[in-house]
């Protein structure tokens, strides 16, 4: 093993064990000009788990500084408060999908932890790795600032994840030739006991496939004999196979299928493995679909699954996805169901209570592109997310803005999609600048809360000109679409500045508001 880790030299994280957790002290600080006041620590990791994307830069602090920020809490708490924490990272990972920032909590609260000789921490780890690719991505973390030596905590925290998670299938999904740390190194470094003979056996095989060891592939691995058998077939009869059986058998998924194939993906290639698909998948991959000339009876049975309402409740699937999918496969086979699905996602849209005042930027920078593959615009994402908390708040103001702003009417009974056309429609996209303090200013009534969606609203103020307008008590949420330059702002009472917009997006509002008044959700 030794050489194939690049240890960096990060630095040690300077923890203050000795602090106790206090109530209702209210520290002022400065941030762009603006008072601010210090939370309890707990608030304050709850607020920047929720809506920290580790590594990313934002308006108020480089991604290294607010790491460490991140870190120091977690060591501050887990020490303070073992019992809150113990709860707080599951939740992290399970409620709010907070993926890299779970991993980084459990470590890094394990370490400190065991530094203060506080037990529980290995239950936290393994609690924190959900995906089979997640014990690589803590133990690569770990390697990567703290080096080889791993506390008994975190290796057997790993390792009881790689037991639970570590299958056949996920070995042939997610253990990439390519990556830093393997199913075998997790293995070779944490010990794991295998559940049973089998996956002892998986675990043996994994460690040869990273050594590139030559031994007999055990016999009980029948889904990695039936992949190795499809690999051996020469590229020419690879097109032949599209028994979905035959495919399922060997863990092939979609994106192993266009690969082992060595040619586009036509129809019947879909058709064999559109069955085992999940639920995402077949979402990204309407327009391919219909390009390959996909049958109108298998496509009945995608548009049967994705407006199933249980199936949409499951994927957790939120609606700026549905409407992406919509305008990138527009086809009538599709229209309908992708309609149905999104109300259905709304389920999964927090619920705001009392009043809210939600501000749309038409301005014509936001009809730049959104999505990667442009089947998004910004002023796509920003209204298809305005429309949506407002069918879920109790009473809801939507304002469309650029120089100038107009109320955009409720229908009663209207899907948000059929909003969303009637925005565009009727004229609510109107071009021209950016004028949000305007807009705020105009409309903004005893509301109990303020949502902006603009694209470049740092660029031309700052946040105390659209807090002026607002009573500081009064949360304002700003999501900038833009992306990396705008963050929250964890310092400035009330004011919460994000980068970009992603479904996980929808939840903030009211984890944040819950999290001020420690009103936990775990």
């Amino acid at each position: 093993m030794g050489g194939v880790f690049e240890l960096i030299d990060v630095g040690d994280v300077m923890a203050k064990f000795n602090i106790k957790l206090r109530k209702g002290r209210r520290q002022p600080m400065a941030a762009q000009g603006a008072p601010g006041f210090a939370r309890e620590p707990r608030v304050e990791l709850f607020l920047l788990g929720v809506s920290a994307m580790v590594g990313e830069d934002t308006f108020y602090e480089g991604a290294a500084g607010r790491d460490a920020r991140f870190r120091d809490l977690v060591a501050t708490v887990a020490v303070a408060d073992p019992d809150w924490f113990a709860r707080f990272v599951p939740w992290l990972r399970s409620g709010a999908m907070m993926r890299s920032a779970a991993v980084v909590a459990a470590v890094e609260g394990a370490r400190a932890q065991v530094a203060a000789q506080i037990p529980g921490s290995r239950t936290v780890v393994d609690a924190a790795l959900q995906r089979a690719d997640e014990p690589a991505e803590a133990l690569a973390y770990w390697l990567a600032r703290h080096g080889r030596k791993l506390p008994k905590p975190v290796k057997r925290g790993i390792a009881d994840a790689a037991v639970r998670l570590y299958t056949e299938r996920s070995l042939l999904k997610y253990d990439s030739v390519g990556g830093t740390v393997r199913f075998g190194d997790v293995i070779d470094l944490t010990h794991p006991t295998a559940k049973d003979d089998r996956q002892g056996d998986l675990f043996r095989y994994a460690l040869d496939r990273r050594h590139r060891r030559d031994n007999p592939l055990p016999a009980s691995l029948r889904m990695v004999a039936a992949r190795d058998a499809l690999m051996a077939l020469p590229v020419e009869q690879r097109r032949e196979v599209t028994d979905p059986a035959v495919l399922g058998a060997a863990g092939m998924t979609w994106e192993a299928l266009a690969g082992w194939r060595q040619s586009a993906m036509d129809a019947s290639a879909w058709e064999s493995v559109i069955p085992t698909m999940g639920y995402l998948a077949l979402l990204r991959n309407l327009r391919n679909f219909d390009q390959a000339g996909v049958s109108d009876t298998v496509a009945e049975t995608v548009a049967a699954k994705l407006s199933d309402p249980a199936q949409v409740a499951a994927s957790r699937v939120l609606p700026m996805r549905f409407l992406s999918a919509y305008n990138a496969a527009p086809s009538l086979r599709w229209a309908y169901p992708l309609e149905k699905a999104l109300q259905h996602a709304l389920a999964n849209v927090p619920a705001l209570d009392r009043r809210t005042l939600i501000l749309i930027d038409t301005s014509g920078s936001m009809q730049s592109p959104f999505s990667k593959d442009g089947t998004l615009l910004c002023w796509d994402a920003a209204t298809v997310f305005g429309l949506a908390l407002a069918a879920r708040a109790r009473t809801a103001t939507v304002v469309s803005f650029s120089h100038d702003s107009r109320v955009f009417p409720s229908v009663a009974g209207e899907s948000v999609l059929a909003g969303v056309r009637r925005f565009k429609d009727d004229g609510y996209f109107f071009g021209m600048g950016t004028d949000t303090e305007k807009a705020v200013r105009q409309h903004y009534d005893r509301h109990d809360r303020v949502v902006i969606l603009t694209d470049e609203q740092a660029h031309w103020h700052n946040a105390s000109d659209v807090a002026a307008a607002v009573p500081a008590e009064v949360p304002v949420y700003t999501w900038n679409l833009a992306g990396y330059r705008i963050g929250h702002t964890p310092t400035v009472a009330n004011r919460h500045t994000f980068g970009g917009l992603s479904d996980a997006a929808f939840a903030m509002i009211p984890l944040i508001e819950a999290g001020s008044h420690e009103r936990w959700p775990f």
